[in-house]
């Protein structure tokens, strides 16, 4: 049924599909009323021809019959539908678009104001269908057309059309005519079906369209004038892709602007030789724009090339990204230049010429120097002068002697025209200390000042790269060397380990009394010193196990200082200056002390007639570090630790050794060599550095720069237990590397039998498992044996996981004993685990899953050492 609602100055029709009162009733009474026919038929079929039973047939009838008449017309609605929500329809009726909504047969159910105002419908009766209007007009109709199909499809879509009279019927023609947008989408009922409804959506775009057209005039005319300016222009995107070329430019460089596609091209693409370098040395700050005028050659289609001038202006975001840059290019003819102009420009030559940081000299075809510019005369002052150049010095002169067949041979080349000529790197004439590098280039054409010049030499002082290179290229030997002795360390540490194994076996069967017990000790004796040399190759090798913990230098020294004054003697004084608030460093306490007594006792040598050691702290900040200019150096906060003596000295051809491994300068027999090579490691695995400082007869300052500690959140520490190290005293079982101090360690177990306890021994190297599994035997422990992380599954397997404990090699073929562990995880997460390395646990550890628990047992180890960690780890 359809109602009208009042919306502005006139009326519009709606359809109210809500439900209505008595329509239940009323479906209740037909249904009672068919009911009722139904079986006064059956009962009264053979009395048919009675007068009162077929006046009551014709009544319930008749009801019937209006009842299905008012559903069809929509008098009664046979399904009952919901209340329309009024949000909705009050957002549709003050919607400014036009709106209407209509059937699959296009007939309106709903219309607001504002599409009454656009068709000129002031009253309900005047409303019509977007088909019926728009059908007068071409364009508007195809439209419609499409959008229609689109419906029908369940596809929404919008057109925009161009009509000469507004859609109003009363509305004259308008000049320019009026633009028209059309929306169109389904609207999805309330049962599902979503082809019931369409909605329609109508606005004027007139004022809209009319802006674009004058800002595309506009536009076209700004394009016109760029175009038919006497200068060139491009623009060009982030990225140098050029967008933007007028017809001017596009005339002086052959291009055709019907085939240019903005980006097809690059800034690179328009300019010759290195002119792109010079374009791109333009940069701004963040956020602002920079102008550089610019002469150099832009290159042809045809490859010729054409002299300008650029006005470049150049963007950059606010997060310092290269922004667009806008260019006006103006064309250079050498015939227009005035004398004023090239008296101008000669200034500038000049002016250039004296402020380039590149010391340059023109040489004739004798070898002799014509002219030169500032720098030039700055960098060999020392050598040669004006005068001397006045009077014909050779550039001989200028070259070490050892390099002066190389720079005739370049000097011949540039007089024979040759282009590629290599540099010559030399020293300094005038300082041994200084490098320099000369480039030679021919001259093509001799001006007119100078007709017999013949060559220019480009020198550049390089004796702070040749330091630089100088400095890596130690660096690289360092690691090399360290890679080299942490290599020979682990073969050595097996060796050692089968060697301390065997003579604690043939000592449990020997008497104190027996000819060969005292030998038996002096094997194991000497093992343990060479047990000692190897951790010094560790630590030179930055591989040996470090127990990192938060430290104060001023405690760490102060509480060295008598330990220090035993060391060096009664001939050496030591002095310490405390610096004040220091920063807190992170280090392996045992390891730094053992830093600051290897310093000590050097300084001590170096000081035989005696002298003053002078031990130094203060924090070093970052923009300090960054004033030492070395690479390898960041600029960040560290605390320094200096050691001065005022020793003999080191002499500056062996400065650069002094922390190689077995290198010495002591008589045979008095030193290693591995002192300052444990101290370069230890410093180096604390993430710090060293440097030394050293002057024959004065003296030599060692100093140490270790990083700034800042507190951050650090992860709970493992349970830890301890074993004797090497020479009996206690060594740390870690699971996990932590940043805390290493609790006490508990007492030493009393009972280090077996109780039959299964082990499962992994070692390749075959003495060292061998000894191993004799040993743990005679401890009463049942010992299954394997080569390799693969056979070691194979027996895990083969005994069902029968194992109390793994004592496992942590580099071995095949898989080493990381992998091994992680594989072993999988199925037994429980099993107890041991590694045995020479290297530093914290090598390996990393590689494992942060929930992984493990024991570790340093190499080389002893019987009891290895009984201690098998005995604890299983007590664990």
């Amino acid at each position: 049924m359809t109602k009208l609602r009042q919306a502005g100055d006139y009326q519009m029709p709606i359809v109210d599909r809500s439900t209505r009162p008595g329509t239940v009733l009323r479906i209740i009474l037909l249904a009672l009323v068919l009911t009722a026919s139904a079986a006064l038929f059956i009962i009264f079929k053979n009395q048919l021809d009675s007068e009162i039973v077929l006046g009551v047939l014709g009544v319930l009838a008749m009801v019937g019959i209006f009842f299905l008449v008012s559903s069809v017309i929509g008098f009664i609605e046979v399904m009952p539908q919901s209340r329309p929500d009024d949000l909705a329809r009050a957002f549709l009726d003050g919607h400014p678009d036009g709106t209407v909504v209509t059937d699959r047969k296009g007939r309106i159910v709903y219309a607001n104001a504002a599409y009454g105002a656009i068709t000129g419908a002031a009253r309900a009766s005047e409303i019509q269908s977007l088909e019926t209007i728009l059908s007068r007009a071409r364009e508007a109709s195809e439209a419609l057309y499409r959008l229609t199909n689109g419906l029908r499809e369940g596809q929404a879509g919008h057109e925009e059309f161009r009509l000469l009279r507004p859609l109003k019927p009363q509305a004259g023609p308008a000049a320019g005519g009026h633009w028209f947008r059309l929306k169109a989408r389904v609207l999805p009922l309330q049962d599902g079906e979503r082809n019931g409804l369409y909605l329609w959506q109508i606005s004027d775009i007139t004022s809209e369209r009319e802006q674009q057209e004058r800002f595309f005039k506009e536009l076209q005319n700004a394009i016109d004038y760029l175009d038919h300016a006497p200068a060139g222009f491009f623009s060009a995107g982030h990225k140098g892709e050029v967008v933007y070329v007028n017809a001017t430019l596009a005339e002086w460089l052959g291009l055709d602007l019907t085939r240019f596609q903005p980006g097809s091209m690059t800034i690179g693409d328009l300019t010759a030789g290195d002119g792109l370098a010079l374009i791109q040395s333009v940069q701004a700050e963040p956020g602002l724009l920079k102008t550089r005028a610019l002469d150099l050659d832009l290159r042809r289609v045809d490859g010729r090339s054409v002299p300008v001038r650029l006005i470049h202006r150049v963007s950059t975001t606010r997060d310092g990204a290269p922004g667009e840059s806008r260019t006006i290019v103006l064309a250079r003819t050498p015939g227009e230049e005035t004398e004023a102009s090239a008296s101008a420009a000669a200034m500038r030559f000049t002016r250039f010429f004296n402020n380039t940081p590149m010391a340059i000299a023109s040489i004739d075809s004798q070898g002799r120097i014509l002219r030169t510019n500032a720098p030039f005369l700055k960098l060999f002052a020392d050598v040669v002068s004006q005068a001397d150049m006045e009077r014909g010095a050779l550039f001989d002169a200028l070259v070490h002697p050892q390099d002066l067949s190389r720079m005739h041979e370049a000097l011949a080349a540039a007089r024979d025209g040759q282009s590629d000529i290599a540099p010559i790197d030399s020293r300094h004439p005038g300082s041994e200390s200084r490098h320099v590098r000369f480039y030679v280039k021919a001259v093509v054409e001799a001006g007119d000042e100078a007709p017999d010049e013949a060559a220019i030499v480009y020198a550049l002082d390089i004796t702070e790269q040749k330091a630089l290179e100088t400095q890596m290229a130690q660096t690289q030997k360092m690691n090399a060397v360290g890679t080299l002795a942490g290599g020979i360390a682990h073969d050595f540490n097996n060796v050692l380990t089968a060697i301390l194994l065997s003579s604690d076996h043939l000592l449990l069967s020997a008497r104190p009394s027996d000819p060969s017990f005292a030998d038996l000790m002096e094997i194991k004796r000497n093992a343990n010193r060479a047990a000692v040399l190897v951790r010094q190759l560790l630590a030179f090798s930055r591989k040996q196990t470090m127990r990192p913990t938060v430290l104060n230098m001023t405690d760490v020294i102060g509480d060295l200082r008598m330990l220090v004054d035993r060391m060096t003697g009664m001939n050496v004084k030591v002095a310490i200056d405390y610096g004040r608030d220091l920063w807190p460093v992170r280090t392996d306490l045992g390891q730094f002390e053992q830093v600051v007594l290897n310093l000590a006792v050097n300084a001590r040598d170096a000081m035989p007639d005696g002298g003053t050691l002078t031990l130094r702290t203060r924090n070093f900040p970052a923009s300090e570090a960054a004033a030492l200019n070395r690479r390898e150096l960041p600029a960040e906060d560290y605390v320094l630790v200096e050691a001065e003596d005022e020793g003999t000295g080191i002499a500056p051809e062996i400065l650069d050794k002094i922390f190689e491994p077995f290198f010495t300068t002591k008589e045979v027999g008095k030193g290693t060599g591995l002192g300052l090579s444990m101290v370069y490691g230890i410093v180096k695995q604390s993430g710090g550095f060293i440097y030394a400082d050293s002057e024959v007869g004065r003296g030599t300052t060692f100093r140490i720069l270790l990083p700034r500690f800042i507190e951050e959140a650090e992860p709970v520490a493992s349970a830890s237990a301890a074993l004797p190290g090497p020479d009996g005293e206690k060594a740390e079982i870690v699971a996990q590397p932590v940043a805390q101090p290493v609790p006490a360690a508990p007492a030493e177990p009393t009972d280090l039998t077996g109780d039959s306890a299964v082990v499962l021994l992994v070692e390749d190297e075959e003495a060292v498992r061998r000894g191993g599994k004799r040993m743990l035997e005679t401890r009463g422990y049942t010992v299954y044996e394997a080569g390799s992380g693969v056979e070691a599954l194979e027996v895990m397997d083969e005994l069902n996981g029968a194992v109390d404990i793994v004592v496992s090699d942590v580099v071995m073929p095949e898989m080493d004993g990381p992998t091994l562990l992680s594989e072993l995880r999988k199925k037994y997460p429980d099993l107890k685990f041991i590694f045995v390395s020479g290297y530093a646990e914290d090598a390996f550890a990393r590689n494992l899953p942060a929930e992984a628990k493990f024991g570790f047992l340093p190499k080389p180890f002893s019987l009891k050492q290895l009984a201690i960690a098998v005995r604890e780890m299983l007590d664990s």
